[in-house]
């Protein structure tokens, strides 16, 4: 398996939340090959990785597969597309941002910015319900192509960078899909300890709602989730981040199982796997937070992938975390916690 194209193919692919079909049918193609009878339920890809044995604890390996965005709220007389944004996003960086409309065709445009020569050199933070589209067509020319509501993201392709850092859009978490993937393929023929279910879930960035259903329809006994997690940049507080290159980041918190995180610590050891300690003091701010209130519980933990720029065009990771994320996750199936 080739990560890096896999990591680019999959955060290519438009899938803003509520709107992942085109990503989640790329991804659905890529796991299928590792588990034939995997389909999408309600939005979510969703299959079964090898033999399901009788009395083996079940492990959900989630990553999700939405991205942050836009909706169009509104086309003005004077052909101008006004957005709201899905998701978190930071504002600073709008202006000038070129975008793809993706209606019944897609449609490149650009949110408009006002140039530094008629301003006096600076200006305020633009706010959402100001921030419009210019696409160069006419509004009855984009009516016969756009829908309210239909979705927009960055128009962004990876580029890479030095030694194995990559930077691109939705590396948010199409690389730890990525991650799950390359899993799947460590562990071909090799004896498990669980019965695992793969998860690419919908709607994270909007309060983790594919999650919670996928586990509902799963109910694992043990759920991975796969994301991303900041990675320390300068100005940053270091205590906070992890650092692009030194491997996956392994959740400590007291939402999530000691067990698991103490597990997935003592299998990096075991393998010679660099990986970073991630504390938080409580919720995660990620799918874990959904799986570990499932039905009665399930014992849940993150493993993270270090990130710089979240929630921007321009997200950077180092693709050999991506790859040590995988060796991490498939040493620890692999091992025998009978």
């Amino acid at each position: 398996m080739d990560i890096r194209s896999t990591v680019v193919s999959l955060s290519e692919a438009a899938g803003t939340s509520g709107s992942e079909s085109p990503a989640a049918e790329l991804a659905l193609s890529m796991l299928r090959e590792y588990c034939p009878d995997a389909e999408i339920i309600n939005g979510n890809v969703i299959g079964k990785f090898g033999t399901h044995k009788e009395g083996l604890p079940s492990l959900l390996l989630d990553a999700h597969i939405d991205q942050i965005g836009f909706a169009v709220t509104y086309i003005t007389d004077d052909g101008f597309i006004k957005i709201g944004n899905i998701g978190g996003i930071d504002r600073r960086l709008l202006p000038a941002q070129p975008v793809v409309i993706h209606g019944c065709r897609d449609i490149k445009g650009v949110i408009c910015s006002i140039p530094p020569h008629l301003t006096n050199g600076g200006s305020e933070v633009l706010e959402m319900s100001d921030a419009a589209i210019d696409t160069g067509l006419t509004k009855e020319e984009l009516m016969s192509a756009v829908s309210l509501g239909d979705s927009v993201t960055f128009d962004v392709t990876c580029r890479d960078l030095i030694s194995s850092r990559i930077t691109g859009g939705a590396l948010d978490d199409r690389c730890g899909a990525a991650s799950v993937l390359y899993t799947l393929e460590l562990l071909k023929d090799a004896p498990l300890a669980y019965n695992v279910t793969v998860l690419f879930s919908t709607q994270e960035e909007v309060g983790e709602r594919g999650a919670k259903t996928g586990a509902f329809e799963i109910d694992p006994d043990i759920a991975i989730a796969v994301d991303v997690s900041f990675a320390y940049a300068v100005g940053e507080e270091e205590s906070k981040c992890g650092y692009l290159g030194k491997g996956p980041m392994i959740g400590i918190s007291p939402s999530l199982s000691r067990e698991i995180s103490d597990g997935l610590i003592n299998s990096a050891i075991a393998a010679d796997i660099p990986f970073q300690r991630e504390i938080m003091s409580g919720l995660t701010g990620t799918n874990a937070d959904r799986f570990s209130v499932n039905r009665c519980g399930a014992k849940a933990c993150t493993v993270s992938i270090p990130l710089r720029n979240m929630h921007t065009p321009v997200e950077v990771i180092d693709l050999t975390d991506v790859e040590q994320t995988a060796k991490l996750l498939a040493a620890y199936i692999r091992e025998d916690k009978q």
